[in-house]
Parts: C-alpha cells; structure tokens; sequence
C-alpha cells in the first residue's frame, strides 16, 4: 500500500509549500481525521450497501434461523444475510485513507478484523452452499472456527509481547478505577493464552448477541465510539498526564479506526433496522468482536472492556449459565425435568425477554439504553481512581 493513496501522507508534505497550504495543516490532528474517517464510513455505506444487497438477493443468501431462535423469527428466513461486508469495506476502507499506515496499533487491529471476518464468510458460505445442497445448515465446524480464531489470538499475543508497541511491558495489562496499576503476569506467556481468550471470547460474544434487528449493530456502535475517546486520551500525553491514566504513544490513531467502523456501522444500521433488509450474519459479528477485542488489547484494557461491552458479556453468560444447568439437570433428573425447568425462556438473554411479551424494537431499544449506560459507567472510569 503506497502512502499516495493515503489522504495524510498526500495533504501533510504540502504544508508550508504555499501561502494557503497551511490549511492542509487540519490533516496532523487525529480530530479532524477521526471526523473525516466516520463521514467517509458513513457516506461509503449508503453506497455500497444498496449494491451489496441486491447481489445477495441474486444470489439468494439467506439467513439460517438458528436452533431454538423464537417462532416469529422464521418469517426472517428470507431477508439475505452475510451484509457485515458492507461495514468492512465501508469501515476499513477510511480507515487506509485517514490513518497514517506506519502506525503499527491501526494494523494490528485491520488484520484482527480482517481474519475474524474471513472466518465469517466461511462459515456462511458454507451455510449458503450446504442450504443449496439439501444438507443441515451448520457452516463451518465448530472447532475448526475455535481453530482460526485461537490461531489469531495467540499470534497477536507473541506479537504484542515479543515486540511491544510501547513503552509498557508487552505482556501486561492494566485495571480501571486505578490510577498507573500495571497488571504483570508472574510468568510472561501466559500473557499469550489470556489474549487468546479475549479476542476469542469477545468475537464470540457479540456473535450471540446479533439476534434482533439492530441490536448488534448498535450496541458495537456505542463500544467504538467509546473507545475511540479512550484511544484519543490514552493517545496523548498532556490528556493522560491529566487523567493519571497510562500514556501509549501513537495509540491515538486508533481512534480514526474506531471513528471509521462507527461511521460504517450507523450506514449499515439504515439498513439493519426493524425490520431488516439485510443482516450482518457472522461475517459481520465474527469481524466486530474481532476488532473491539483487538482495541481493548492494544489499550491494555481488556478489563475496561466488560464495563463498555457489558451487554454482550450478559448475552455470552445467559448462554453458559443455560447450557451448563440445562445439562446438570438433564443428567441429575432427566431430559423432561431439565427442559420445564430452564433458568431462561430462551437463551441468549434477548430472546428472554421476547418470550417474556416483549416487542422486537423494545428488546433492542432496551438494550442499547443499557450499552449507553455501560459505556458511561467505562467513562467514569477515567475520573474515578
């Protein structure tokens, strides 16, 4: 990738060459960057999304209603599905464009998304062309999924601790509401399975999450937008200094990577809204736990990450909790005795409430109030220590 096809790397050499070139001067600020790279997000969406789901359409991609989705759900067997490609071109696009490209943060958390997507469009391909072929619809195995995304972590582990983007330990971490606390392990490569355990565990959680209309999309949306203030403030000196949270130099551009899938997010929610014309499927939620996970890791704030991502978190454990005492019980009284005796209606926790009288919109609606709520708990973070 050139750096002409990068707008920093065109516009910043021209300062200074003329009298009003100095204006070309806004391209140093992550600000305007950051501004620039979720109206460009945006503004890709609306373009790009029409024309991707006419093609799914053509192709007759269709969603796969998951085992144990709600009846009313089966009506969605025929909205097209595999439409995160709109907010990965649309997200990751801007992002070359705004970014500066020397920055290895930015393409530590672009190749994060990248895999996790392609992990995604596998596995609805093969849902596509199992479907097509008559057989049960259940992409790609599971282990071989756990593979590709353990594979990721533990690559970006050695990495980050093998060569540390910063001055900080590569292998450590550190804990909100704590002023400098710097989380070290005892011995450095456990660093490598816990980072593995994050992305894996976060792609995963907000692929359970995406069952309702909008609900992923938003919730994702409220997660990037903040942590790109955390990325901005974590970013620069002064504003850390200030805060007496760590100082990570050059992180702040992962702020114009957030700001991008922001922008590219909110394009694609014109068209994920109640009701949906097209769903992201796992090409596009595998992609997003991918990229949140990898922005809490290169912050060091995976720990922060439960407070802005509480949702997703709550959805991952209504499911273990579910399966866990659903099999105790099968095996402790029977099969009869464990299915009259669920902790849950339905699992994950949105279809609860769905089968507890709630509408589609309100569930979602509800929900993104609690993400809002979260993320402003997280913020608080920044004050309270």
């Amino acid at each position: 990738m050139g750096k002409s096809l990068v707008l920093y790397h065109i516009f910043t050499p021209l300062v200074g060459s003329c009298r009003f070139c100095i204006i070309f001067n806004v391209f140093n600020y992550i600000t305007f960057r950051s501004a620039g790279a979720a109206v460009t997000g945006l503004l890709m969406a609306f373009v790009v999304g029409p024309f991707v789901i006419r093609r799914l359409r053509a192709m007759k991609v269709r969603q796969v209603i998951r085992a144990g989705t709600p009846d009313s759900h089966q009506e969605k067997s025929s909205t097209p599905t595999m439409g995160g490609v709109i907010f990965l071109i649309s997200g990751l696009v801007p992002t070359l464009l705004w970014t500066r490209l020397n920055n290895r943060y930015v393409w530590v958390a672009v190749i994060a998304t990248a895999w996790m997507g392609c992990i995604g469009f596998i596995d609805d391909y093969l849902k596509l062309k199992q479907q097509r072929e008559g057989k049960k619809n259940e992409g790609l195995v599971e282990r071989y999924k756990l593979v590709g995304q353990i594979t990721l972590g533990v690559a970006m582990g050695i990495f980050l601790w093998r060569s540390p983007l910063s001055n900080l330990p590569g292998a450590s971490t550190t804990l909100p509401f704590y002023k400098y606390v710097l989380v070290v392990p005892v011995f450095a490569w456990l660093y490598v399975p816990w980072i593995a355990f994050v992305l894996t565990g976060t792609s995963n959680a907000v692929n359970l999450t995406d069952g309702l209309d909008g609900l992923a999309t938003g919730l994702a949306s409220i997660a990037f937008a903040t942590f790109a203030i955390f990325a901005y403030l974590i970013g620069r000196f002064d504003a850390s200094q200030y805060l007496h949270i760590y100082y990570l130099r050059d992180s702040g551009e992962l702020t114009v990577f957030c700001m991008s899938l922001l922008g590219a997010l909110i394009g694609f929610l014109w068209y994920n809204t109640h009701p949906a014309e097209v769903f992201m499927g796992d090409t596009g939620s595998l992609a997003l736990g991918g990229a949140l996970g990898a922005v809490a890791i290169l912050l060091k704030s995976e720990f922060l990450l439960l407070l802005v991502g509480a949702v997703f978190a709550a959805e991952t454990v209504s499911v273990i909790v579910q399966r866990s005492v659903f099999k105790y019980r099968r095996a402790r009284h029977g099969l009869d005795y464990a299915k009259a005796h669920r902790i849950f209606l339905r699992a994950p926790l949105h279809h609860h409430f769905e089968l507890k009288g709630w509408q589609e919109s309100q569930v979602v609606v509800r929900f993104w109030i609690l993400g809002i709520l979260s993320a402003l708990v997280a913020l608080s973070t920044l004050k309270l220590r």
